[in-house]
């Protein structure tokens, strides 16, 4: 090593090979849409940024001011809990009793996460062995399939098909990867598809996992944007669900605090247990100021979500109806901050996509990059003004490809 030149990079003495499971992660999408993006941002060029899920409001104030002043609180300076605060679990029991109705044991039934994604890695982990079968929703989140590939199992996809409203149809799966599935994950509001689900697809969920002995995982993260007065159903407002499996909930999008890494595990006591479990020997909790804030967020006023709720359905309203104006059909979203478009004829997702940020500088998210069952799609966040939202059309619109 060249002492007098310690930026120069050290050259290893053998060869770093990365263990087995590293090898088998899936590649990072959102890294290569990235990536193209910031080509194109590079070269000067006015891109408008619809292809990712990063709120672009901030953390509302007083949320900000609860985290400055707890900041100053000296024992918050020392290790947190090793599962967090009682007072940050009792907060989400609260929101989730004014909310759904829901009564959650904030001691056994609350785990408290370095945000949603994270637990919905671990609980993969925790409940998975190598060659187990976890059904996997396609198109859906790409983090699940991390979780799996780090437990060695073996993901068997759950089409999201537009003529059963973008929800699994079980009666479809192949009795062999129902019999041996052991875990699955449900995502409404959904991520990229924009549905919501009603009641029944819940009771339905919880007959067909109690049936087979399958743990489900909702992903809850945009549980509180649904549009047209609807608001979104809670898996664990149906009797049984708790017995069945868990929720995952997060503040990222509820109070546009993505950065601030806050979420939950909830329901099942077991699972929580295994989630506590896991995490005790990766991490000592979240910095106690930030939930402190967390709690202020979940047990404070709620006006901020209605104002945020009502943003994202003005921005919904604006981009569909310049949409509808220069011909691209499509279904209105029911919830999330995404929208579901069908691409063109003539074009894959993929190519679709290349071609709307090497022409127009938009950035859109192939479907495919959400499983194979995305293709012949493309998702847009309703992430930035109504203003650049029109604006983003006007430009698609000039490509004479609608109409």
């Amino acid at each position: 090593m060249n002492i007098n030149n310690p930026t120069k990079a050290a050259v290893s003495a053998f060869p770093m090979i990365p263990a087995q499971r590293l090898q088998e992660l899936p590649t990072q999408f959102f890294a290569t849409l990235v990536r193209k993006a910031n080509v194109q941002i590079a070269a000067g060029h006015d891109v408008i940024n619809l292809g990712q899920g990063n709120p672009d409001r901030p953390t509302p104030p007083h949320i900000v001011k609860a985290l400055q002043q707890a900041a100053e609180n000296p024992q918050y300076h020392r290790y947190p809990p090793f599962n967090g605060y009682l007072f940050l679990k009792e907060a989400v029991a609260q929101r989730y009793r004014e909310d759904y109705g829901v009564e959650l044991d904030p001691e056994t039934e609350v785990a408290v996460l370095f945000g949603g994604k994270t637990g919905l890695v671990e609980i993969a982990q925790c409940l998975l062995n190598p060659g187990d079968v976890c059904l996997v929703p396609d198109p859906g989140y790409p983090d699940y399939w991390s979780g799996v590939a780090l437990a060695g199992a073996r993901m068997a996809f759950m089409p999201l098909l537009e003529s059963n409203g973008f929800l699994p149809d079980y009666s479809a799966l192949s009795a062999d990867d129902v019999n041996r599935a052991k875990l699955m994950f449900i995502n409404y509001p959904n991520n990229p598809t924009a549905v919501s689900a009603p009641t029944s697809f819940y009771e339905e969920t919880i007959a067909f996992a109690a049936k087979h002995g399958i743990v489900v995982a909702s992903d809850f993260a945009y549980g509180a944007i649904g549009f047209d007065g609807q608001k979104p159903v809670s898996f664990l407002q149906l009797p049984g669900a708790k017995e069945v499996g868990v929720e995952f909930y997060t503040l990222s999008k509820t109070y546009n605090m993505a950065g601030w890494r806050v979420g939950f595990c909830l329901g099942n006591p077991e699972i929580v247990r295994m989630i506590n479990l896991i995490q005790d020997h990766y991490y000592c909790s979240l910095f106690g100021g930030i939930q402190e804030a967390a709690a202020v967020a979940l047990t404070g006023p709620q006006d901020s979500v209605r104002e945020l709720v009502q943003m994202y359905q003005s921005r919904r309203d604006a981009l569909f109806g310049a949409l509808d104006r220069i011909g691209w059909q499509a279904s209105r979203s029911q919830g999330s901050f995404f929208t579901w478009l069908p691409v063109p004829k003539g074009y894959t997702s993929e190519s679709f996509s290349d071609m709307l940020l090497e022409q127009a500088k938009i950035v859109v998210a192939p479907g495919v990059g959400f499983g194979d069952h995305g293709e012949g799609y493309v998702r847009l966040g309703l992430l930035s003004t109504e203003e650049r939202l029109r604006e983003a059309v006007d430009r698609i619109d000039a490509l004479r490809l609608f109409g």
